[in-house]
């Protein structure tokens, strides 16, 4: 076998079985690996030095592909109702046959860091047999010294294989695609496809497993930090704002998507951001438009001019899950060292397509660990065939996918953590005012921006507030620069009966998706759940 690169001399391929690779390249920078793509035909150059790839049939993640061990450590611990359980005989077979596929190939080899904090990162190597995967994590996760990689052992090792399909029979897959996460042996096996994201998240789900014991909350979340030190993080599922509301010029990027929360403050989980591109502008997201133009970013699934490679950000003819990967150094205000002190500000961010929620509010701990562990956003009517109106989506604790323990364990812990730190907790609606989707129009990302100002810097508090019949949140009556009506839903709403219907409707989804928890949590908690009020 042909190695070369910088690596552990005493800990290769060998100890996790790779035998008879035809290569294997060791910690390959970003020159090297293009070189390699390019050579593979795995990508072509965009007109501004990116790499733009395809990930094929997967344009996105397959959670119902995604697999956990059920074994000792696993089976009082795993939350199974959210997760699939693999017997250990079936990932032992599929571990031999990925093993043998890897047999002849030539494959790479990354060892990186998940987590910015030394005291709890874990330590990741990940072997992939496409060049651009290889790109892609190293961009993605936080890469260690040249002296530090001589001596690196890895605690957890995914190894990546597209070519590779499963067997449902033989492996207990679903499909011919399989994640497959064994957290007793440190090990994740990914096969049949090539989106490039299930990787990041392997190491997210590991750390959502192993942190919360040691009493370090995991959190699906951005988070940004102001020139006073005052860190805040923003929870939100995909398209509410998460990555483009925590790129603040203002303020000092921490991280757009993971982080823990340990006993010296907020600590990025990554060393680069995965940004969607459908519809990105210069205008709109200078900080991210700009990495699209940088030699090292990998775009998935972007559309580009045949002639001039020039990226066309609003075609979405390839999916809508258009992505760039990149490093967060790519961000001109990215904190270098991917840490800051305790929360002073939580965000919980929604994209209600209702029309019914305000553009923000103050919660109590209680309504927080409530909107948590609902994990609210909307569907909007047209991205997902058989969409035709808004449809609530709820994803606990913000990232359901990813949770391997009970939800109300990462509950618990960060209200413990709000009350012990005494954050204030503010839910913004990123969604829909006057209107439903379809009716209504977009809240203005300006007014948004003006809200999460004044609620960072603190002068939000000290406003008047009323309390939202249907949430029971507080609401601010008036915020200068901000148009007064938006502050109240309803009266945004020509028909006001309609109002009340759509919002006695959304009321009902978070009371039925609120049942589960119940018997979970505290009666406060039960007690901050929505309710009409007359």
């Amino acid at each position: 076998m042909t190695e070369t690169g910088i690596r552990n001399p005493a800990l290769g391929a060998e100890q996790f079985g790779l035998k008879w690779l035809a290569a294997l390249y060791w910690n390959y920078g970003a020159p090297a690996l293009y070189e390699e793509a390019l050579r593979r035909g795995e990508g072509v150059v965009t007109a501004d030095g990116a790499l733009s790839v395809e990930t094929g049939v997967h344009t996105g993640r397959s959670p119902q592909d995604k697999f956990v061990v059920r074994d000792a450590l696993t089976e009082d611990t795993v939350w199974w109702d959210n997760n699939k359980p693999l017997a250990p005989a079936h990932f032992d077979t599929l571990y031999a046959d990925m093993l043998s596929h890897a047999a002849n190939r030539q494959l790479f080899a990354q060892d990186l860091y998940g987590g910015a904090d030394p005291a709890e990162r874990v330590n990741v190597r990940v072997f992939t047999e496409k060049a651009w995967h290889s790109l892609f994590i190293r961009n993605l996760l936080i890469r260690p010294d040249v002296e530090a990689l001589k001596s690196f052992v890895p605690k957890l090792t995914i190894l990546d294989l597209p070519s590779f399909k499963a067997s449902p029979e033989r492996h207990g897959a679903r499909t011919e695609t399989m994640i497959a996460c064994d957290f007793s042996r440190g090990i994740v096996l990914i096969a049949g496809t090539s989106y490039a994201g299930e990787m990041k998240k392997a190491v997210f789900t590991y750390l959502n497993f192993t942190l919360p014991p040691k009493g370090v909350m995991p959190m699906h979340c951005s988070a940004n930090v102001g020139p006073a030190g005052d860190t805040a993080i923003f929870f939100g599922l995909s398209g509410t704002g998460k990555t483009t509301l925590s790129a603040d010029p203002k303020r000092t990027l921490i991280g757009d998507d993971e982080h823990g929360w340990g006993p010296d403050g907020i600590f990025n989980f990554e060393g680069g951001c995965y940004a969607k591109t459908i519809k990105l502008s210069a205008e709109a997201e200078p900080e991210i438009f700009a990495t699209t133009k940088r030699f090292g970013t990998v775009l998935e699934n972007v559309v580009l001019d045949p002639m001039t490679r020039i990226p066309d950000f609003d075609n979405g003819s390839k999916t809508e899950n258009t992505r760039a990967a990149y490093p967060l150094d790519f961000i001109p205000n990215a904190s270098p060292t991917g840490r800051a002190g305790h929360p002073k500000a939580i965000v919980m961010l929604t994209a209600d397509a209702f029309g019914v929620m305000p553009p923000i509010a103050k919660m109590t701990p209680a309504q927080a660990m409530y909107h948590f562990l609902s994990g609210y956003t909307a569907k909007v009517a047209g991205t997902e065939k058989g969409v035709t109106e808004p449809q609530a989506t709820f994803s606990t604790c913000f990232g359901a996918p990813f949770m391997p323990r009970h939800p109300a364990e990462y509950g618990n812990l960060l209200r413990e953590l709000i009350a012990e730190h005494d954050v204030p907790c503010w839910l913004v609606n990123t969604g829909w005012t006057g209107g439903a989707f379809g009716t209504g129009r977009r809240m203005p990302i300006k007014a948004t921006r003006t809200l999460l100002a004044a609620a960072l810097d603190g002068s939000l508090a000290s406003s008047r507030f009323y309390t939202d019949r249907n949430f029971g949140f507080q609401v601010p009556t008036d915020v200068p620069g901000v148009e007064p009506h938006l502050l109240h839903p309803r009266k945004t709403w020509q028909d006001k009966l309609a109002y009340d219907a759509q919002a006695a409707k959304l009321v009902g989804m978070f009371a039925k998706n609120f049942e589960k928890f119940e018997r979970h949590v505290d009666q406060d908690v039960v007690s901050a759940a929505p309710g009409m009020v007359a």
